[in-house]
């Protein structure tokens, strides 16, 4: 049952991330589009401030759920006695809803510092690091150093678990480690990593201007912007393509989904069989948890 609450509770986690990808996909995405149709941005001011919102939300609350992720798993991993009563179901949706706050007042500094402004270059309405260098420091550092220097800390200490487990040098005290908790960690850790390759350009070319705006900017090739800059946006497209190459789950249900545009009658015929085989399949009343849970430990 612990293992299945864990689980529950992590994915809350993920469908907050699901959802922060998804926002850019909805509104500035198309808006980005269509600019670059019109050759430059047509559609007024309030729309621009709003596309740029939606892209910070997106951009930030992905970063901020990456670290809720990596901490819930190492609370679970690492620190398994004390996960029922840190993730609670109560729990863990505040803490879904502290970092959505947290995202949302990330941004509103923006507004008054008026960094959200279109980028003719990205044809883009999105944060301008040259309107303040100060500012520009703390939003580089805050939203990027230190959710990357958090995020870092878990995973080493989870690899640490995995290694001293492998090696059967863990103490008696610590929970072994599933092969389904692993596979889930390896899958967010390569999330992780690929978002900090994905922004750390970006960020790097933001923090190097604000030091020296006048010196730096104008050496900044514009060819180096926009690839950083895509290539950070282009981060919220990789996470579905990584659940998809190393969780079977979402392999098969994403087969599922592309087999029901092509043949919708496969999908009622899948659901209408899943339902019956679930009250047909039980389990054998001789089966006891620790034989269903033989072969799961490293």
């Amino acid at each position: 049952m612990l293992h299945f609450r864990g689980h529950l509770k992590g994915n809350v986690f993920v469908v907050s991330l699901a959802f922060a990808d998804l926002v850019v996909a909805f509104y500035p995405y198309p808006l980005v589009l269509y600019a670059i149709f019109h050759d430059g941005w047509s559609l007024g001011d309030t729309q621009c401030k709003v596309s740029g919102f939606l892209m910070g939300l997106s951009v930030i609350g992905s970063i901020f759920n990456i670290t809720g992720i990596a901490i819930n798993r190492y609370c679970y991993i690492c620190q398994n006695f004390n996960y029922d009563t840190l993730y609670s179901y109560r729990n863990t949706l505040l803490l879904v809803a502290l970092i959505w706050l947290l995202t949302v007042l990330a941004i509103v500094p923006n507004f008054f510092v008026g960094s959200l402004q279109y980028d003719p270059r990205v044809y883009s309405c999105t944060f301008a690091q040259t309107v303040s260098a100060t500012y520009t420091i703390t939003v580089v550092v805050v939203h990027f150093f230190v959710p990357i220097a958090v995020v870092t800390f878990c995973y080493l200490r989870i690899w640490i678990m995995v290694i001293q487990v492998r090696r059967k040098v863990k103490s008696e005290v610590r929970p072994r480690i599933k092969p389904s908790d692993l596979r889930n960690f390896i899958t967010m850790f390569v999330v992780f990593v690929l978002f900090a390759i994905c922004w750390a350009p970006l960020n790097f070319i933001g923090l190097a201007v604000a030091v020296n705006p006048e010196e730096v900017a104008p050496h900044i090739p514009e060819w180096l912007f926009v690839v950083s800059y895509f290539m950070a946006y282009f981060n919220s497209c990789l996470n579905a393509i990584i659940y998809g190459l190393l969780n079977q789950n979402f392999r098969r249900e994403y087969k599922r989904i592309v087999m029901s545009v092509w043949k919708p009658q496969l999908f009622f015929q899948e659901t209408s069989r899943g339902g019956t085989e679930g009250i047909k399949i039980k389990p054998s009343p001789g089966l006891n948890n620790n034989e269903l849970n033989k072969g799961e430990t490293l």
